[in-house]
């Protein structure tokens, strides 16, 4: 597959990508990274490092129409490329496009990636590598551009249907995610769903809960929504404000950069807070869409309750609305509404009974386990 993936500046998609390429070596198989942004400035070797969106917009679209240009000649024949460039950049001269739809239909893709990451920590390498004094609600804002724009793209392309949001992940790795998006097109895409929020102190339902979402990960290429956890700094910055701090330290997660904590402002965090909301909310439903189906765990609380948030209930009605195939493991005792199972394609009672019945109807891809 050819593959475009954008993301916002301070994303590191070049690692990230970099991984995804080592994995498929790993797997006997190969990937043909080209890295839009170090070839513009290999076309231009006087600008300095992290410098470049300063330059003219002239002279920076001149140098991107170059270094696409090489790219589309040299990726010719190549059965699987990744193309990693941005669809749009917040930069002084305001918002402009970071690519030509000549070239980017000249390329041919099959497929389109935005990727996203945890704002907080999308801030942090920004700022860290770049001369920019871009806020969290910039950041936000240029997320839903990146996205928007990636969108348009795909859709100008005629395959709307091929282009994903994937998040990096934060202690959770997606570069296999990606790879399977790029290598095993045949395989299932799968939306999991479960309580988040209310279940956070809950050390007992939480392992339930991730052991589904490993579970339905090892057969799938899943849309994981907890690879993206903004809600979290949220009631952080809340908490703190409450306190009277102006700074939270926030763990970035293990595949973040390596650090161990990085500081926050309190203020900026608050002053997302719309933000956040909306973006989960269109997120999680954008990533439902982009799905086959829809695997939802309903656990049982320790009061015997279901553990069914207005979230997932959302979830499981707009997967129905979208033609999506829905599943609900339901683990309480006390049996499901018709809300719940009148639009249910299955309800199991174990994650065990619905991957055993995922095998017998044929969605495992029998290549792609890795004797994992």
């Amino acid at each position: 597959m050819r593959a475009i993936v954008t993301g916002q500046v301070g994303m590191d998609k070049k690692e990230y990508l970099q991984g995804v390429v080592d994995f498929a070596g790993q797997q006997g198989e190969q990937i043909e990274l080209y890295n839009v942004g170090d070839r513009m400035y290999t076309e231009d070797p006087d600008v300095r490092s992290g410098r470049i969106l300063d330059l003219q917009l002239s002279r920076l679209n001149s140098l991107r129409r170059a270094a696409f240009k090489d790219i589309i000649s040299e990726s010719e024949g190549q059965p699987n490329i990744i193309v990693n460039t941005h669809a749009t950049f917040r930069w002084r001269h305001g918002l402009f496009s970071a690519f030509d739809f000549d070239q980017v239909e000249a390329l041919k893709p099959d497929l389109l990636i935005c990727l996203l990451d945890n704002i907080e920590v999308v801030a942090e390498r920004l700022h860290s590598k770049y001369t920019s004094d871009a806020t969290l609600k910039d950041l936000m804002v240029w997320r839903e551009e990146e996205i928007m724009a990636t969108e348009l793209v795909a859709q100008a392309l005629k395959i709307p249907n091929r282009f994903y949001v994937l998040s990096r992940g934060r202690h959770k790795d997606t570069i296999e995610t990606c790879y399977r998006l790029i290598c095993r097109p045949e395989m299932k895409t799968v939306y999991p769903s479960f309580p988040m929020t209310h279940v956070v102190n809950l050390p007992d339902t939480l392992a339930e809960i991730d052991a589904f979402r490993a579970e339905l990960a090892k057969h799938f290429i899943a849309f994981d929504p907890a690879d993206v956890d903004e809600k979290l700094l949220l009631d952080a910055a809340i908490a703190a404000a409450k306190d009277g701090k102006e700074f939270i330290e926030i763990d970035p997660g293990s595949f973040s950069g390596g650090q161990e904590k990085i500081s926050v402002s309190v203020k900026q965090v608050l002053d997302i807070a719309g933000d956040v909301d909306g973006q989960i909310y269109s997120r999680d439903f954008k990533m439902v869409r982009q799905s086959d189906m829809i695997v939802s765990l309903v656990p049982e609380l320790p009061d015997g309750m279901p553990g069914l948030s207005s979230g997932v209930e959302r979830e499981l009605h707009h997967a129905f609305e979208h033609g999506r195939e829905v599943y609900v493991v339901w683990k309480p005792k006390r049996l499901p509404s018709p809300f719940i199972t009148e639009t249910a394609t299955q309800v199991f009672k174990s994650t065990e009974e619905a991957l055993a019945y995922f095998e017998k109807q044929g969605m495992f891809s029998q290549v792609n386990l890795f004797g994992k």
